[in-house]
């Protein structure tokens, strides 16, 4: 979400100001966007471990939750704003759902996420639903979704986007060397997902030299000892440099967990979006009913593989290495058809266009 409000306020950085809601100390960082911080009490500390941590959890969401919602409404209130933008997540997005507070203030809010996923509540996703001035979803079974649980209010995709200069020259995959490339962090439940490409892999190191590089998440024990190189790069950099270590991929590696339905059925991956535009081609794994299967796979613009066989795998690659620039160029054609960011900033800003709703109209 962090990386779509960027997208989404770039260029209007000195029209935003930020509240933020943290739950361990940090010191604050300078930047474009004006930000205030609101810490929850208790703040999370280093010794908190294991039961320890579960009761000052406890502590925090449910005893001195409405301490928090009175920070949080203290500070708003001395912020000047038209327009109110909410992130649904966690049991504090609805603090501002007052008449007292918003009196007559437009509320927009973002559904990245379904409410089950996020620490979230029926009750209080259902209350930003119908009290919104704009819904903005992540993707469209997102909305039909929620307009099914919620009632019939109209929304709007909003999502992640790239330019049409950010499209890169698509790879020629090299005969006997290939880069596979992720970025991201990792849950416990995407390991079955990488056993099945280390072992995949495997297979594929006596025939080519492979690389798997991986942005942003640690060492892990299930890639030791493998026949492949893996490069771990944990370093911050900006999303430019980003731009340029998936230019350089050969394949970009999108999974998506097999676990927890309403997370794989309803998001569909900002990272995603993200490769599009990179110069490889996309080899998606995970479910095959999830929006971001259903979307790329309608587009033709990448390579599925939908079990946790590494033998399923290997013909899945296999099929990339054979048709590989086709595929890319259904990639490109999809970003640029669905997700131009320039597109997505003038609906989100409402600027010089009309804006195409779903739901009542649709």
């Amino acid at each position: 979400m962090g990386r779509l409000l960027r997208r989404i306020y770039e260029g209007h950085e000195d029209e935003i100001t930020c509240l933020s809601i943290i739950q361990q100390a940090k010191q604050k960082k300078s930047g474009n966007i004006n930000e205030v911080i609101v810490t929850q009490f208790p703040l999370h500390r280093a010794w908190m471990r294991w039961k320890v941590r579960n009761l000052f959890i406890f502590f925090r969401e449910k005893l001195f939750k409405n301490f928090t919602v009175w920070k949080l409404i203290n500070e708003a209130r001395k912020i000047e704003f038209d327009v109110l933008h909410v992130i649904n997540h966690g049991n504090l997005s609805t603090s501002f759902c007052k008449n007292s507070f918003l009196k007559g203030k437009k509320l927009w809010t973002s559904f990245h996420d379904h409410f089950l996923t996020i620490g979230s509540s029926f009750e209080n996703t259902k209350l930003l639903w119908c009290t919104s001035d704009r819904r903005l979803v992540i993707s469209v079974e997102l909305g039909l979704e929620y307009q099914k649980l919620f009632g019939i209010k109209d929304f709007e995709l909003i999502t992640d986007g790239v330019r049409a200069n950010e499209i890169s020259k698509p790879n020629l995959l090299k005969k006997d060397e290939i880069e596979i490339y992720f970025a991201g962090l990792l849950h416990l439940e995407y390991y079955p997902l990488f056993l099945v490409l280390a072992e995949t892999l495997d297979l594929l190191a006596d025939q080519k030299s492979i690389t798997l590089t991986l942005r942003g998440t640690g060492k892990l024990k299930i890639l030791e000892n493998r026949k492949f190189k893996i490069n771990y790069r944990r370093d911050f950099i900006s999303d430019a440099e980003i731009k340029k270590e998936m230019d350089k991929a050969d394949i970009l590696y999108l999974p998506i967990k097999f676990s927890v339905p309403e997370f794989y059925l309803f998001s569909l991956s900002t990272k995603m979006v993200g490769y599009l535009g990179a110069a490889g081609n996309i080899l998606y794994h995970g479910p095959a009913d999830s929006a971001a299967c259903t979307l790329l796979k309608k587009s033709n613009a990448a390579v599925m593989c939908n079990s946790l066989n590494k033998y399923e795998m290997l013909k899945s690659i296999n099929t990339m290495l054979n048709n590989d620039i086709e595929i890319k160029q259904n990639a490109v054609k999809l970003a640029l058809e669905m997700f131009d960011i320039d597109l997505m900033q003038k609906k989100f800003w409402k600027t010089d266009l009309k804006i195409p709703e779903f739901g009542v109209k649709d």
